[in-house]
């Protein structure tokens, strides 16, 4: 936000004098100015807000909301940085890199709209057909292209801090030894056994084969005859 040369333009041949050939005209967020050949600059700043192209006024609020929100964004992920002895759990400090990495998307999208809008700007003075007159056609300059990689980097290094956390959004799963070998079980099916029906099987065979064998027995007990009082004494 504070770089010169967004826009720039060059202009030769102009003055009215023999010394001075070319002259560069040049703007950013916050004035405009004009360099000629013998490096003498004059710039006039906006003077209050409500003056200012409402253009660069969406431009400079885009770019303060992207810079506020990738404060908190950083200060989030360095709460939750592994080497910190400040944050809490680990899972405490994964949903906050998780938070930083909603800051840092939010506040990468702020900045790009803001660049998007000023370059929409420039690009329909350069190319518009009828020109007024007195009007320049200016060029992009270096921050515009700085900030775009900035806003692309700033993507790129939110989803490498998702990749990071990405078990504190996906389920948990379970493993569990059969054969040796592991196997993953889903949350729905935790708590049952794979040989639940054979042993139910088994139970009612045991059951049944029981069942068999105590009526058999009571059918022997009824068979064998009654022994007397006398005979059972001896």
């Amino acid at each position: 936000m504070a770089m010169d040369y967004w826009r720039v333009s060059q202009v030769g041949g102009q003055g009215g004098s023999f010394i001075i050939k070319v002259s560069w005209y040049w703007s950013n967020l916050w004035k405009d100015c004009s360099t000629d050949s013998k490096s003498i600059t004059s710039c006039k700043d906006y003077a209050v807000l409500w003056n200012v192209s409402y253009y660069v006024q969406a431009v400079r609020g885009l770019l303060m909301c992207g810079l506020t929100i990738g404060f908190f964004a950083v200060v989030c992920c360095f709460i939750g940085m592994e080497c910190t002895y400040i944050g809490g759990a680990e899972p405490t400090k994964d949903k906050l890199v998780f938070s930083g990495v909603v800051f840092h998307f939010v506040g990468g999208v702020s900045s790009l709209a803001a660049y998007c809008l000023y370059i929409n700007r420039v690009a329909r003075a350069t190319f518009a057909s009828n020109l007024p007159a007195g009007q320049l056609r200016y060029e992009l300059g270096p921050p515009i292209f700085m900030g775009l990689v900035g806003c692309f980097l700033i993507f790129f290094g939110a989803v490498l801090y998702a990749v990071t956390v990405i078990s504190v959004i996906s389920p948990d799963r379970k493993v569990i030894q059969v054969y040796g070998g592991p196997t993953y079980m889903p949350s729905a099916y935790r708590g049952t056994s794979m040989n639940t029906g054979y042993y139910e099987r088994s139970q009612l065979y045991e059951s049944y084969v029981s069942g068999r064998a105590s009526s058999k027995i009571s059918r022997l007990s009824q068979a064998t005859p009654r022994l007397s009082e006398r005979d059972a004494f001896v």
